[in-house]
């Protein structure tokens, strides 16, 4: 009894420290994204102010009624957003369905060089990709996919591609056969089995995924710009370099497109992160 009081305000100091550590590491992290959507709301004379403060005296909405109801580059607002929105479901919907199916298999069967393929996956993450922005510009201009949306979404599936297989294949690869077995005795098909056995028990995996993919289309901007030519085909990330002049930033509509270009990604993970945590207890096995 003594031993379990001396123990426990070693363990409350413990936890203080941890939780103290945490909060510090997430402040340090939200502070920047704090301070932009601060900015945004601030007229110029406190932007500009030599004492800052961190939230506007006199808030005011200019800067995103100028964003949202202007003309940027002679394209409104809601032409880049449809843009990048058009992308980023692509993106996420052919790279989960592409992923998964390519998951299962190196998860499920037996094949010569698979070890091989699986090694692939991970030198494909280690190539910049910048060094990637004329080999693929020569590839779509060759295909006639220059300057196109369709061409763009085909590079964004191929960078979330391997990174979704690596990870969706240990989920795949948790789920216990005798589950696929149990419902193959019980008549299903394979096509019924990966719909009704297989695809739910994976689901966090492929929430975790689509997050990844839908991060990497939304923000993506060096190859956006470089293989894209006519502003109305233009992406939210190439919008926000027209705030850029050699006369001055106009740094209260960068911070408000860019709080607004947050928003959707904000909202994407809260609408798939209940499925991501009921998910992760949807795998149990009942005696």
């Amino acid at each position: 009894m003594r031993l379990m009081t001396v123990g426990r305000p070693g363990r409350v100091v413990r936890k203080i420290i941890l939780n103290g550590t945490g909060l510090l590491v997430f402040a340090v992290a939200v502070f920047p994204v704090f301070w932009m959507a601060s900015t945004a709301f601030k007229p110029n004379t406190e932007i500009f102010s030599t004492t800052p403060k961190p939230l506007p005296l006199d808030p005011t909405l200019e800067h995103f009624d100028f964003v949202l109801n202007g003309r940027i580059a002679e394209v409104s607002f809601w032409e880049y957003f449809r843009n990048s929105a058009l992308l980023a479901v692509v993106t996420v919907l052919v790279s989960s369905l592409l992923a998964l199916t390519a998951a299962t298999a190196v998860a499920r069967f037996r094949f010569r060089f698979r070890t091989t393929f699986l090694i692939m996956l991970i030198v494909v993450q280690m190539v910049p990709l910048e060094a990637l922005v004329i080999p693929l510009f020569l590839d779509l201009k060759s295909l006639n996919l220059l300057n196109s949306l369709g061409g763009l979404a085909l590079v964004y599936i191929g960078f979330a591609v391997p990174f979704a297989i690596w990870m969706l294949r240990g989920f795949v690869a948790a789920v216990p056969r005798e589950l696929e077995e149990a419902a193959a005795i019980d008549g299903a098909g394979p096509v019924r089995t990966f719909f009704t056995v297989l695809l739910p028990l994976v689901a966090p995996g492929l929430v975790a995924t689509s997050i990844f993919s839908f991060i990497t289309a939304w923000n993506e901007f060096i190859f956006a710009y470089t293989f894209l030519n006519d502003q109305d085909k233009y992406t939210l990330p190439i919008m926000l370099q027209f705030f850029f002049g050699r006369s001055g930033n106009a740094w209260g509509p960068i911070m408000a497109a860019s709080t607004l270009l947050t928003i959707p990604v904000i909202a994407f993970f809260l609408l798939v992160q209940r499925r991501m945590v009921s998910g992760l207890t949807a795998g149990a096995v009942k005696g």
